[in-house]
């Protein structure tokens, strides 16, 4: 049984090749090694009603959402999957809102949902002022009740990511967060593994298996009822711009939450997320 391994900042992590082959308490694996996007396993999200004063439109295209190998997957093992924001002045989405962006946004949603584990993704991305990539998971129902895990995301420092969770009385600018910062020589734009160990009791973040971030259920029954016992699927996306970036970078033009710089690296068709892998393994029940 073939075997091959990733290694990312000392991370040493050994899969199977074949999906079906994995470890017994694999739950999920995706590789991102085939043509196309396999469909049986993710959904596209199409969206023209944006949240978070975002500035892009999420579209299913080949042109936002698509496969890569050899050298075009810039390190990954097995060929990436890539998230690429794309320049579009006028799109209209199917709700007649104009935008001038669109991107990518992928789910799992009823696809594959699980309840405690692991949940990791190895990734690299551009940075740059209001580019918001994220990997996260989230329950089925009324947000924010349905709890949402944040592994990753960034807005476009790259010097640092941050972890968060949201739920009832604890959302938005959640007290629940934490941003953690890369050591020296190190930031976004290189390969890491993000991942959360998610138990009954505790959500665990981590950092090419370093331990960044840890909230416990007393820690959230702070603020609100504890909404991680509920099963979640999984989330890739690349938004542009809205409050979280604009809150801290203070940009308001060209556009909200995005410096021209980073418009130019969107025209320039430089900013693109990249994912290797992403696994789930079973917890506790």
């Amino acid at each position: 049984m073939k075997l091959y391994y990733l290694l990312s900042a000392g991370l040493l992590i050994a899969l199977h090749t074949n999906a079906q082959q994995t470890k017994t308490d694999t739950v999920f694996f995706e590789d991102f090694n085939e043509q196309n996007l396999d469909r049986n396993k993710w959904n596209v999200e199409v969206t023209g009603q944006t949240v978070n004063d975002e500035q892009q439109a999420y579209v299913d295209s080949t042109a936002t959402i698509y496969m890569v190998k050899g050298k075009d997957a810039e390190g990954a093992i097995n060929g990436a999957l890539v998230l690429k924001a794309i320049y579009q002045p006028g799109f209209m989405s199917k709700e007649k809102k104009s935008y001038d962006f669109i991107s990518g946004r992928i789910n799992t949603r009823s696809k594959m949902e699980f309840t405690y584990g692991t949940a990791s993704a190895r990734m690299k991305m551009t940075a740059g002022a209001g580019l918001w990539p994220a990997f996260w998971a989230l329950g089925n129902g009324k947000w924010p009740d349905c709890g949402e895990i944040d592994m990753m995301e960034t807005i476009g420092d790259s010097t640092w990511v941050s972890h968060a969770l949201h739920g009832p009385n604890y959302f938005g600018n959640t007290p629940l967060a934490y941003r953690a910062h890369f050591a020296s020589g190190t930031d976004v734009t290189q390969w890491h593994v993000y991942s959360v160990d998610w138990s009954p009791t505790s959500l665990i973040f981590k950092v090419d298996g370093k331990v960044t971030y840890t909230v416990t259920k007393p820690m959230v029954e702070k603020y609100g009822r504890w909404a991680f016992d509920n099963k979640k699927f999984i989330i890739l996306n690349f938004a542009l711009g809205g409050g979280y970036p604009g809150g801290y970078n203070k940009i308001s033009k060209p556009y909200y939450g995005i410096s021209e710089s980073t418009v130019n690296k969107i025209k320039a068709g430089e900013a693109k997320v990249f994912v290797d892998w992403v696994l789930v393994t079973k917890g506790k029940e």
